[in-house]
């Protein structure tokens, strides 16, 4: 267990205003992992204010000494990568066999990405007798989610220090340790004071705070539509930039020629990964009519393969929900799934054996109707949706019936025929036939799963005015 009673301000640990510590819950044991401060409004105000006394210099200091500090910020991630990762199956209950590489490996090839690109912030564009040139945004508020905390703060970190932004981050009430642990990282490299600034707290407090100081220039934000929506209210009297990362209900479209075992057993992998907390996860499997059932059988195969246990099991694929409260909206679902008249393949309850712990068995649910809730809103957990549909164009218009559009995928004979699919589905980022996550990609969604972009150039532009100088 470890405790942090002070907060990162102004590039020292300072002891907060706000009165107590919250205690971080070991998703699996339910014991205590930790404690945060918890932070108020006094602490936000210091924060800001460290941070706008820091962003006139900061964003003058040329692009490769920021590069420089992003190097060595990257490499004291690599150094320190096994007790980051032990960190966040803590405090998240990801099992040890995905936590390095998704939560930690993945983020630092996503940062070591800015390097290079800090240097765009130096390109200026002649068009007629103007000069266009890049300028930061100012002091950036980033507020974070739990499920997975690094790989977030990251994808917000990495471009702000790149283009010359100063910030205050606050993480998740259920997942801050690994903030802390890399706020002592970036204690170590020395990055100049108020630079980056680490407030914890409730959001009703601290998150609210930060969305409508006027002193923010720009808040991004990860986690639910509705409290997406509250944070962008918040943020609109001061006009400042709002980037929203929201929830998704994403449909992988498996069509009739496709490699069936392959793609539904990709499918039920996508969603058990982190035992459903995933924004992006493909909680909406279509399939052709003609092959429904002999998809159900693989899908029911796959998921009985699945071990659920003990993070720390290396042989472990689904931990624990990130929380007791966590779990109670899974199986409130789960509930909700079953009076809506889906059929129960799997799951449905918690785990035999593991009376400890906020577990939840994966769980599949056939003949679904995609208008019934569980297909409508996200769930959050380890729970797949099968549904079927009569022919392509079905298919596409259920993929699309979403008030989501974060993600989504097509698994198809032809890679030709899949991205011609791909390209009529509504959402920010499409898989094509099992592709990986790139992080020179941007990420990010449509419709009611948010706004702006993550990583690549796009994620430098959120933090980027563009400015014109006539000649």
């Amino acid at each position: 267990m470890r405790d942090y009673p002070r907060l990162f301000i102004d590039g020292s640990w300072q002891l907060p205003s706000g009165q107590g510590l919250a205690e971080v819950i070991n998703p699996a044991t339910e014991a205590v992992a930790g404690r945060v401060p918890l932070g108020d409004e006094q602490d936000v105000n210091r924060a800001v204010a460290a941070a706008r006394n820091a962003f006139g210099s900061w964003s003058q200091t040329p692009s490769s000494v920021r590069a420089g500090y992003i190097r060595a910020l990257a490499e004291q991630l690599k150094a320190r990568a096994d007790e980051m990762a032990a960190v966040i199956t803590r405090e998240l209950g990801m099992p040890v066999q995905w936590c390095r590489a998704v939560q930690v490996d993945g983020p630092i090839v996503g940062l070591e990405q800015y390097i290079e690109l800090a240097g765009l912030m130096d390109e200026v564009r002649e068009v007629g007798n103007s000069l266009v040139v890049r300028e930061a945004v100012g002091v950036c508020a980033f507020i974070n989610p739990w499920n997975y905390p690094l790989h977030q703060l990251i994808g917000k970190l990495a471009p702000a220090l790149a283009a010359g932004c100063t910030v205050v981050v606050k993480p998740s009430q259920e997942t801050p340790l690994h903030a802390f642990l890399l706020a002592e990282m970036i204690e170590a490299i020395g990055l100049p004071a108020g630079v980056f600034n680490l407030v914890s707290g409730p959001g009703s407090k601290v998150g609210e705070a930060l969305a409508r100081h006027p002193q923010v220039d720009m808040v991004s934000f990860t986690g639910s539509t509705g409290a997406g929506v509250r944070v962008a209210q918040a943020a609109a009297p001061s006009v400042k930039r709002v980037c929203l990362e929201l929830g998704g209900k994403s449909p992988l479209l498996i069509t009739a020629d496709a490699d069936l075992d392959a793609a539904v057993r990709y499918g039920v992998q996508d969603v058990m990964i982190n035992s459903g907390q995933t924004c992006t996860a493909l909680t909406r499997m279509l399939l052709p009519a003609s092959r429904y059932e002999e998809a159900l059988a693989i899908a029911l195969d796959e998921t009985r393969q699945l071990v659920m246990g003990d993070p720390q099991d290396p042989n472990s694929f689904l931990g624990p929900m990130c929380s007791a409260a966590q779990r109670r909206t899974v199986l409130d679902y789960i509930r909700i799934g079953q009076e809506e008249g889906a059929r129960l393949l799997c799951g449905g309850d918690t785990v035999s054996g593991l009376e400890r712990g906020f577990y939840v068995a994966p769980t599949l649910f056939a003949d679904v109707d995609n208008r019934m809730r569980i297909a409508q809103e996200e769930i959050f957990g380890p729970v797949l949706c099968l549904i079927p549909y009569a022919d392509e164009a079905q298919g596409v218009a259920l993929a699309n019936d979403s008030p989501f559009g974060l993600s989504s995928a097509v698994w198809a004979a032809d890679r030709e025929r899949a991205l011609q699919l791909g390209r009529q589905l509504r959402a920010g980022q499409c898989f094509i036939n099992g592709a990986a996550f790139n992080y020179q990609a941007p990420f990010g969604g449509y419709k009611t799963s948010g706004n702006g972009r993550e990583w690549g150039e796009e994620g430098l532009a959120e933090f980027v005015e563009t400015k014109a100088i006539q000649l």
